[in-house]
């Protein structure tokens, strides 16, 4: 009998239970024990481990979030963590570990496995800007929400002849952003990977309600930034009441906090953006964000059969003694692929599909 070890690692989002029930099922029908590595990376170093069985993972497929859940935890910012990962692998008589997560659980997979320890990966964000997958589970719920979001601000923007902005997430990727936005049928999508001109985002609106079109909705993603000039003249504008993070290219808020993979705590664009197109435009703006609204709740069909599809490919590969490898969803298969190569390289918004986008906003 092999014993399996699974984690969630990173923030949660629908389907991880999805993936977990699929990886326990697959694992029984070659006899394998299941063990639920409680809290991500977190729970192996300090050896807090759930026996999962059929009974575990019976009913959790449409249920969100992680039934053995999740944590931020970095084990390499301290030597005696990996010391005691090694341990308790050891102690647990864990024989491979299913890692489930984006690029920094998998980052962490792919050392542990470099230094002999048999892991695999499940790719989870909801960004959806891991390489080699086509689509990340969890991504097509987020989408979901936000279009469900945008249609509901429709109804108040229009009644009220206002702008409305929303911050969705989409740190380094507006994945989000813009596949909501056109689906949504928002007026501007902003995302990080292009910098915005405010002064042409005001433009637009102004031209659309010259039109006769008294109300906009604009979809910005977290991690999207206006060009410099225009976050000099917002600062000396407000009070400098947003900041320029190093190394980030964002607006952030000054209360923000760091994670242990070195992420800044994003919000605070949409605030920004309400502020500029208010005081450009002369014209009534709110903002919303829809922030954790977003990872939660029920994962839609489409993610509940890619994660058990993902579930079920991540058990063959501990089967075939595949290690260091994720599973990807290419076309409509489901592939291996390394997972040093994944985290290497983010995946950024296809600008074949921004430029769809844009023929919607006039820009």
């Amino acid at each position: 009998m092999k014993k399996i070890g699974v984690l969630t690692g990173g923030g949660d989002c629908p389907g991880l239970n999805a993936v977990i029930r699929a990886v326990v099922r697959k694992s029984i029908q070659y006899d394998w024990e299941i063990i639920g590595i409680k809290n991500g990376w977190k729970g192996l170093i300090n050896g807090e481990m759930e026996l999962l069985t059929d009974y575990s993972v019976s009913g959790i497929l449409p249920k969100g979030g992680t039934i053995i859940g999740t944590s931020r935890t970095n084990p390499f910012k301290n030597e005696g963590d990996v010391k005691k990962i090694v341990k308790n692998i050891e102690k647990f008589g864990i024989d491979a570990i299913v890692a489930i997560g984006g690029d920094d659980t998998l980052g962490v997979a792919s050392k542990l496995n470099k230094m002999g320890i048999p892991v695999v990966g499940v790719p989870k964000t909801i960004d959806n800007d891991l390489s080699y997958t086509d689509y990340t589970f969890g991504f097509d719920t987020a989408v979901s929400i936000v279009t469900e979001a945008i249609d509901r601000l429709h109804t108040t923007a229009e009644s009220h002849h206002r702008v409305m902005i929303l911050e969705v997430m989409g740190r380094h990727a507006g994945w989000i952003a813009t596949m909501s936005g056109i689906a949504g049928g928002a007026d501007e999508i902003l995302i990080p990977e292009v910098p915005f001109d405010m002064g042409e985002v005001c433009k637009y609106l102004t031209e659309r309600h010259a039109r006769g079109k008294k109300f906009s909705i604009v979809v910005v993603a977290e991690g999207a930034m206006p060009k410099k000039e225009d976050l000099t003249a917002a600062q000396t504008t407000q009070g400098d009441n947003t900041a320029h993070a190093s190394g980030e290219s964002t607006l952030i808020t000054k209360t923000d906090t760091i994670d242990e993979f070195g992420h800044v705590q994003l919000g605070g664009i949409g605030n920004f953006l309400a502020k500029e197109i208010e005081r450009r435009m002369n014209v009534e703006t709110r903002f919303t964000s829809l922030g954790h609204v977003q990872r939660g709740g029920t994962p839609t069909a489409h993610d509940r059969v890619l994660a058990t599809r993902f579930g079920v490919a991540a058990v063959e590969l501990i089967k075939n003694g595949d290690f260091g490898k994720m599973v990807a969803l290419q076309g409509n298969k489901i592939v291996p692929v390394n997972i040093e190569d994944a985290v290497a390289e983010r995946k950024t918004v296809d600008m074949e599909l921004y430029n769809i986008a844009k023929v919607f906003f006039g820009r």
